[in-house]
């Protein structure tokens, strides 16, 4: 376990561009020219995103990046 000591200017500056790539990459789910395959490899990297997401944002926060199920995966 690794942790790691930063003030609340860098907390926003995190969130900041974890929300930014979150974004990007939900915009190219609903691409559909990309592969299934690459949109299974963003999904994995979206997971990895919000759990970092998590440890730095609002629940509120939280709840506009969460995503819903399978049904909200089909149309992006």
């Amino acid at each position: 376990m690794f942790g790691l000591l930063i003030n609340e200017k860098e907390v926003k500056e995190m969130e900041y561009l974890i929300k930014r790539e979150m974004d990007e990459i939900l915009f190219d789910l609903r691409d559909e020219r990309i592969d299934h395959i690459v949109k299974r490899a963003m999904e994995e990297r979206y997971k990895i995103l919000f759990t970092l997401f998590r440890r730095v944002a609002s629940p509120h926060e939280c709840l506009k990046y969460m995503r819903r199920g399978k049904k909200d995966r089909k149309k992006g």
